[in-house]
């Protein structure tokens, strides 16, 4: 059965200390680093199933960190916990809502960590699979707007056949009515 890793990335250890007594027992190792090099390496060369990030490191942030990490879909594909002891600080580099990692503010209680977990897991899941998915999406969405583009089309062209129609019904009554008016004289 395969040991699956969790990195927990802060500079102080009574978080690393707590975070790792706040996990279930179960099938894991817990990863520490106490800075955003170490943790940054840590991820590079273990890829753990899980990071819980602090956004405020010595040596590299926590936002190089998340920064780096996004830069290559075999990382930020990783579930991803940000944490920190000031929202405000997070919110100023990246906007609400959180699309693709959950966000915890410390201090926090073992309930919200595994609700951060949990929601982490399911974000991650969100993240386009490769750059040929984007491109894809890309196409999709420019076929949409094709399509749209197209039905527009469609609806000027019917227009355009039900006037023509009308005109054709004018010019038959026309003809009918020079018939009419041969046959009585003829």
């Amino acid at each position: 059965m395969s040991t699956h890793k969790i990195l927990v990335i802060d500079d102080s250890k009574v978080i690393r200390m707590r975070v790792k007594d706040m996990l279930p027992e179960g099938n894991f190792r817990v990863l520490e680093a106490k800075d955003g090099v170490e943790g940054y390496n840590l991820i590079r060369s273990e890829k753990p199933n899980l990071i819980m990030l602090d956004f405020l490191l010595p040596k590299m942030s926590g936002w190089d960190v998340y920064q780096e990490v996004q830069r290559e879909y075999e990382l930020k594909k990783i579930p991803l916990v940000l944490m920190s002891g000031r929202k405000e600080e997070v919110v100023e580099k990246l906007n609400e809502p959180f699309e693709y990692f959950s966000f915890i503010e410390k201090p926090f209680e073992k309930k919200q960590l595994l609700e951060a977990i949990k929601d982490a897991m399911a974000k991650a899941r969100k993240h386009p699979k490769t750059q040929e998915k984007a491109a894809a999406t890309s196409q999709l969405r420019g076929d949409k707007k094709d399509n749209a583009a197209m039905a527009q089309e469609i609806v000027s062209l019917r227009k355009q056949v039900n006037t023509m129609q009308g005109e054709i019904d004018l010019l038959k009554k026309q003809l009918r009515q020079v018939l009419t008016f041969l046959k009585q004289r003829g």
